[in-house]
């Protein structure tokens, strides 16, 4: 049985963004549980990246609108006959009390930035080796805690990510399911077509094609290269079937 592999591509800056705040907060959620000094970079490294890219734009305010947005999609979905309509309430009032626990919540990121130590590993990792034991001994001293002390305070910190996290969770759960997969052949490893009021392309291949995708597109248009993995003996085929969403 041959191993699929799922790309994706977003096709606004948008839908961009948001995908880098859910990659930020799983690889944070996984990362988590921290014995020591390994642990604690990938952690504060993440938590860092995510901060910045909190302090771009207006995020709450378009999180808010496509919650919406989708809610408008709901009431539309309610007029269709046959609709599960228990389905569609669930739905609707997940996304209302995710509106309102958001618009309530403090600025994204807030308590983060305002958490001293976090502040102070940020502050050296841009410097090479920037976090040794002498550049940084709160760090230092913080993993000779009881590891149950450094879980809930931890805790404490992914606890605040959980109405941005939640609302995207939702968000994209239900952009994802708008797409279905359809048979695609592109030719000598080309594919181009519209995606008019697409936000979000997804790709499956197969693992053993060694093949990746290499993505150009915005909101009505997209084109699709498909490059080898092996640059210099890999090969592409002239005709390569594939499966491709628009959501």
């Amino acid at each position: 049985m041959s191993t699929t592999v799922l790309f994706e591509y977003p096709l606004n800056e948008k839908m961009r963004t948001w995908l880098r705040i859910e990659f930020l907060i799983n690889q944070l959620e996984k990362s988590q549980h921290i014995s020591d000094h390994h642990g604690a970079l990938a952690f504060f490294r993440n938590a860092a990246e995510l901060l910045d890219v909190f302090e771009r734009g207006e995020l709450r305010t378009e999180i808010v609108k496509e919650l919406e947005k989708q809610q408008q999609k709901l009431r539309s979905w309610a007029e269709v006959p046959g609709v599960d309509m228990e389905r569609v309430n669930a739905l609707s009032d997940s996304l209302k009390t995710r509106s309102v626990v958001l618009m309530a919540a403090p600025r994204m990121g807030q308590q983060l930035r305002e958490e001293r130590l976090i502040g102070l590993v940020r502050q050296r990792l841009s410097i090479p080796g920037g976090c040794c034991s002498f550049d940084l001994p709160t760090l230092h001293i913080w993993l000779h805690l009881e590891q149950h002390v450094r879980d809930a305070q931890v805790a404490d910190w992914m606890a605040t990510l959980s109405p941005i996290r939640e609302a995207l969770t939702l968000i994209l759960d239900l952009i994802r399911q708008s797409g279905i997969f359809r048979n695609q052949t592109s030719l000598n490893g080309f594919f181009q077509d519209n995606a008019e009021g697409a936000e979000l392309l997804r790709l499956q291949l197969d693992l053993e094609d060694a093949l990746y995708p290499q993505v150009s597109g915005h909101k009505s248009r997209f084109a699709i290269r498909f490059l080898p993995l092996d640059s210099e003996q890999g090969d592409v085929p002239a005709r390569l079937d594939f499966k491709l969403a628009c959501c």
